[in-house]
């Protein structure tokens, strides 16, 4: 199958509770065409479910998400009900999803003088693919609604009223009550409810069915007791970025899982419906933007990361002695094909424990800090150059593993593929922040060995700075990646911008990343392009050579607030905000790089909600605030950019922010000067 079979999402409504997810249909038609369904960690355990009333389906009128759980469908039944214009009786139809469970409650209303004889049906159908076959285009239109247990029926009615149908795949059991409904089979090994409905003049009735899971075999599960942040409010002059935290905040809560082997270490499944899993960059950065909400969902992330962390060397798998995993799959598949993860988890153990992760959990991980701190050193820097590279040895892994891991997303200025071994820009910046804050965490602890990571994160930047350097005819910037030749690969992309804040450039240095981030070749009027639209390879509808990533972006926007570059930090904030009220404040995880239009074109095959884009909205939070925390100094920054948003005032107030114990509020009053309430850690004023 070619790639372009990939199902499109951007036209489908979502709605979830991890690991189970709802694709339909803006209609809130089920069909089972590409993605569609309802997906429970990586099988599609429903993949039809199409309304009827009187035989035909109704004509759709509006539709949508009204949380992250939850959608409703108004539809008319254009043969029922008064035979005039208007319409005198419509279907509501009302999605609600949990953790392995799909509730559908359908309300027939009618405002018609006369009643009304007609039949309600719901055709459902089961194909029981998997995410591999659904995201390739292998994956059937419909399926039989198959048998719970090998020789058993198809479908198993349990009561005539109250009735039931099971069917399952290995240990996959699927359960589906329909009250009050008739089932009977019908063509393709589908299965057909159906209610009787004598409808009222301006009367209503109202029908119901529920689908559960049992999946013990499944990868990953949901989170025991989902934390709801449900203390952030936030209010502010310009009214977008409220909308963006209330939704992502949201979308965030429904995708908390845990795996089996450590239940109580929560973390961000990376997206829906393709990511639905325990991912290792994408799970780290979520944490790491939403820390001013909370450090606890770092510390599950590292938790759960480290059960999982190399002990050995495994070519297959890229398995390598201390390094975090890239991505966990049914039936315990384990793939350590990341050049970031580690350094990142490290960053990310720095990070919480300055924002209040308390000593005891900290100390619990350092023995995981000095596995990945050598599995950085000894197996990140392949040919001993003092950087970190990457090249898939097994001819079956991923030929790119950092962020832009697409085949093709590693180019020169002219377009041209860059060969393997691959350096890329921002890891090195990873790699120095990682080995600097690893030795701050020894020192902090008590633990020797501070001084030869200082000594090698000297060497990295020695290095970066006499490789990676290039310039064209606007200046000087850092390089995309260094080749298997060690050649710079001068294209300019988003990827500079993750060099800012990590300490790895000089302040001279960081004021001319800055400069080229906001230029009109990188910034589209919605968000950061991953690549200059004057560069060879540039496609703004490429996944990552010009497209637009919330997360970028708000990684770029967090980079330039820890540089002292506020000023361009909220402008790409302005341009994401406008992006997410496109969106319907969902931001997906990529969309176009196009700038030529007045709204944002989507990526189809984009995952939405993702992760990392919903941690997008804590990254603009810490942006717009100014805010940084040290919970060992004692001390909490707030110093907001002075520049004002979106035309609105500068008024901005966040409550629910998190240090340590405390929970505490932070804002900008009406002329521009910030506060904090309710926090007993001594203000600092750089």
């Amino acid at each position: 199958m070619s790639a372009l079979d990939q199902p499109w999402l951007h036209d489908l409504v979502t709605v979830l509770s991890a690991p189970t997810v709802v694709l339909s249909e803006s209609s809130g038609q089920i069909r089972g065409a590409g993605a569609q369904g309802v997906l429970h960690a990586d099988i599609r355990v429903l993949s039809r479910a199409v309304l009827e009333v009187g035989g035909a389906e109704p004509a759709p009128v509006s539709g949508g998400i009204t949380g992250a759980r939850t959608a409703e469908f108004i539809s008319v039944p254009r043969a029922l009900g008064d035979d005039i214009v208007d319409p005198t009786v419509r279907v509501e139809r009302s999605r609600t999803v949990w953790s392995g469970e799909v509730r559908e409650r359908i309300r027939l209303c009618s405002f018609a003088d006369a009643g009304a004889d007609t039949e309600l049906a719901v055709t459902v159908a089961a194909d029981m693919a998997g995410l591999t076959d659904i995201k390739t285009g292998r994956a059937g239109a419909a399926g039989a609604v198959a048998p719970a247990v090998a020789g058993a029926p198809v479908m198993a009615v349990v009561a005539a009223r109250g009735a039931e149908l099971t069917w399952g795949n290995g240990t996959v059991r699927v359960t589906l009550t329909a009250p009050g409904a008739a089932i009977s089979s019908a063509a393709g090994g589908a299965a057909v409810l159906r209610w009787p409905v004598r409808l009222a003049g301006r009367g209503s009735r109202e029908f119901s069915w529920r689908l559960t899971v049992s999946d013990p075999a499944a990868a990953v599960v949901a989170a025991p007791a989902p934390e709801a942040w449900t203390a952030v409010r936030t209010l502010a002059d310009d009214p977008r970025l409220a909308s963006l935290v209330e939704q992502s905040l949201a979308d965030a809560e429904a995708l908390l899982m845990v795996v089996p082997q450590a239940s109580r270490d929560v973390f961000l499944a990376a997206g829906a419906p393709w990511y639905f899993t325990l991912f290792g960059r994408d799970s780290i950065w979520a944490a790491r933007m939403l820390l001013p909400f909370g450090w606890q969902l770092a510390a599950g992330t590292l938790r759960a990361l480290a059960t999982f962390q190399g002990r050995r060397l495994d070519p297959d798998t890229a398995e390598a002695p201390g390094k975090i995993p890239h991505e966990l799959r049914r039936g315990g598949s384990v793939n350590y094909s990341t050049i970031d993860a580690t350094p990142l988890w490290v960053c990310l153990l720095h990070d919480a424990w300055r924002w209040g992760m308390p000593d005891n959990a900290v100390r619990a991980l350092l023995p995981a800090l000095r596995a990945g701190l050598e599995c950085i050193r000894e197996y990140g820097d392949s040919d001993g150059d003092g950087l970190l590279e990457y090249n898939d040895t097994s001819g079956h892994g991923m030929s790119n593993q950092g962020w832009k891991d697409s085949g093709d997303s590693i180019r020169f200025a002219g377009g041209r593929i860059a060969s393997a071994p691959v350096a890329l820009c921002e890891v090195q910046g990873y790699a120095y922040e990682a080995a600097l804050h690893g030795a701050d965490l020894l020192d902090a602890f008590g633990e020797p060995g501070a001084g030869q990571w200082r000594d090698w994160a000297s060497r990295i930047a020695g290095v970066f700075r006499a490789s990676f350097w290039v310039a064209d005819a606007k200046g000087s910037y850092p390089a995309l990646a260094l080749d298997g030749e060690k050649r710079a690969v001068d294209s300019l992309t988003s990827n500079i911008g993750h060099l800012l804040g990590t300490g790895l450039l000089t302040r001279a240095e960081e004021a001319l990343v800055a400069d080229r981030l906001a230029a009109d070749e990188m910034v589209s009027g919605f968000g950061l392009r991953t690549m200059s639209s004057l560069n060879g390879g540039y496609n703004p509808l490429s996944y990552h050579c010009g497209s637009v990533w919330s997360h970028d972006t708000a990684i770029v926007i967090r980079g330039l607030f820890r540089s002292g570059h506020g000023a361009k930090a909220a402008s790409l904030a302005d341009g994401l905000l406008a992006a997410a009220g496109a969106f319907g404040w969902r931001l997906p995880e990529l969309f176009s790089g196009d700038g030529e239009t007045s709204w944002p074109t989507p990526y189809p095959a984009s995952c939405r909600p993702q992760a990392w884009a919903a941690a997008a909205a804590g990254a603009l939070v810490q942006a717009l605030l100014g805010l940084d925390v040290d919970m060992p100094a004692g001390t909490v920054r707030v110093q907001p950019p002075g520049v004002r948003i979106g035309g609105a005032g500068a008024r901005l107030h966040v409550d629910g922010l998190v240090a340590g114990a405390e929970t505490f509020s932070a804002g900008v009053d009406e002329s521009g000067l910030a506060y904090l309430q309710g926090c007993s850690l001594r203000q600092k004023s750089d």
